[in-house]
C-alpha cells in the first residue's frame, strides 16, 4: 500500500468507520475502571475527605450536574465507555448496580495512589489493593448471577480494564516531604523502582480475577499542572524535577508492559501503554493545533495560575471551558480528555500507545 492510499484508509476509517463503532455494537461485555480522580465518578461522594467534586461549578457541563467527577463534563473513562459503544457511563462501585454490574464498575478514587499511605492527609481514599478487594466482591457478584465461576471467567477475559496510578504517588506522597518520609528515605529512582514493583504484583492480582485486556495510563506532565506551577515555577514554565520523576516513572511502565506481555504464565493476557505525557506536552507547547487558548492556568480556581487553590464550590470558572486545558489545580477539562480518549482508542501517531492502541486491544482475539 502506498503512502496516500494509507493516508486515504486512515481518513476513511475516522470519516466512516468510527462513528459506526461509537454509536453502534458495544465492542466488549463489559468496561472496568481503577484509578484516582481522574476518573473517579463518585466513589469519594460519602468519604470523609477533602478530594471531593460533588458539588458545582464541577459538572457544569455534565447532563447529571456533579455527580463527583472532577471535571466540567465528561472524564477520559466518559469517552473511553462512548467509544466502545456503551449507551451508559460506567457506575461507581459506591451506588447500588444490581445486575448491571456485568456491563463493568468504576472503582476509582480521588487521592488514591499504588502505595496504600499516599493521600491520607486528604482524608479517606480508596487505595488500589482496596480496589482490587472491591473488584474481588464484585466477580463473586457475577459468578452468582452467571451461575458458575467458569461463566463468569468467560465473560470477564473479553472485559476491557483501565488502571491509572501514580500521579498521587508523587503530587500526595513523595512530593510532600512536610508530610510523608519517602522522600528522605528513597532517591526518586529508587521510589519509582518500588512504586514499579509493588504496581506489578497489584496488576498481576488483577489478572489471577479474570482481566485479560488491560490498558495502562501513563501519567501526564503532572509538573505542569496549575497546583505544582504556582508552588514552584517562578517563571511560567513546568516545574522540570517532578516531570523528570514522573517520565521516569512513564519509562519503567512501559518496560513492564513489555514484561508482562512476555510473560508466559500470563496466558491469553494483553496490556498496553497509553503515553499520556507525549499527548499532554504536546497541547502545551503546541495549544492552537488543539483548539486551546489556554494551558498555563485553571478555568477554576484562586491564586497564581489558579491553581493556589482548587475549584472552590460555587465558584465561577471561565466562561470558555473548551479553550481551556486544565480545569482546576490538577485536572484536565472535558475538551481535553475527549482527545486523549480519541487518541488512544484509534492511534494515527505510533507514539500515542504502546504496542497497539485500545481498539486493536478489544477487537483482536
Amino acid at each position: 500500500m502506498d503512502f496516500f492510499h494509507e493516508i486515504f484508509m486512515i481518513v476513511l476509517f475516522y470519516g466512516v468507520i468510527l462513528p459506526t463503532l461509537v454509536v453502534g455494537k458495544q465492542q466488549v461485555p463489559c468496561y472496568f475502571i481503577f484509578g484516582d480522580s481522574l476518573v473517579d465518578n463518585g466513589n469519594n461522594n460519602k468519604l470523609v475527605t477533602f478530594a471531593k467534586a460533588i458539588y458545582l461549578p464541577h459538572g457544569i457541563d455534565f447532563s447529571s450536574g456533579p455527580t463527583g467527577r472532577f471535571c466540567n463534563g465528561r472524564t477520559f473513562a466518559d469517552f473511553m465507555a462512548e467509544n466502545l459503544g456503551f449507551t451508559s457511563y460506567i457506575p461507581p462501585f459506591a451506588s447500588p448496580n444490581g445486575s448491571d454490574i456485568l456491563l463493568g464498575l468504576n472503582y476509582a478514587s480521588a487521592a488514591a495512589g499504588i502505595r496504600s499511605e499516599t493521600g491520607h492527609h486528604l482524608g479517606d481514599r480508596i487505595t488500589f489493593d482496596q480496589q482490587l478487594r472491591n473488584h474481588e466482591m464484585t466477580i463473586s457478584t457475577i459468578r452468582d448471577i452467571l451461575g458458575s465461576p467458569d461463566s463468569a471467567s468467560t465473560h470477564l477475559k473479553k472485559c476491557f480494564y483501565h488502571i491509572g496510578f501514580g500521579s498521587n504517588d508523587y503530587l500526595n506522597n513523595y512530593f510532600i516531604p512536610a508530610v510523608y518520609q519517602t522522600s528522605n528515605i528513597f532517591t526518586t529512582n529508587d521510589f519509582t523502582e518500588l512504586l514499579i514493583q509493588q504496581y506489578n504484583r497489584q496488576i498481576r492480582t488483577l489478572y489471577k480475577y479474570g482481566a485479560r485486556k488491560v490498558a495502562l495510563h501513563g501519567l501526564g506532565p503532572v509538573g505542569c499542572t496549575p497546583y505544582e506551577m504556582s508552588r514552584h515555577s517562578s517563571n511560567g514554565s513546568c516545574v522540570e524535577y517532578i516531570n523528570t520523576a514522573v517520565r521516569l516513572f512513564n519509562y519503567n511502565l512501559k518496560m513492564l508492559v513489555d514484561e508482562l506481555n512476555s510473560d508466559t504464565s500470563l496466558q491469553d493476557a494483553k496490556f498496553i501503554y497509553l503515553n499520556f505525557y507525549d499527548m499532554s506536552i504536546e497541547a502545551i507547547e503546541q495549544p492552537s493545533a488543539f483548539g486551546f487558548k489556554v494551558v498555563d492556568r485553571a478555568c477554576c480556581g484562586t491564586g497564581l495560575n489558579n491553581g493556589a487553590l482548587t475549584c472552590l464550590p460555587f465558584e465561577v470558572p471561565c466562561a470558555n471551558r473548551d479553550e481551556y486545558f486544565f480545569w482546576d489545580a490538577y485536572h484536565s477539562t472535558e475538551a481535553a480528555n475527549k482527545i486523549a480518549a480519541r487518541r488512544t482508542y484509534l492511534a494515527l501517531d505510533q507514539y500515542d500507545v504502546y504496542p497497539f492502541d485500545i481498539f486493536h486491544l478489544v477487537n483482536e482475539p
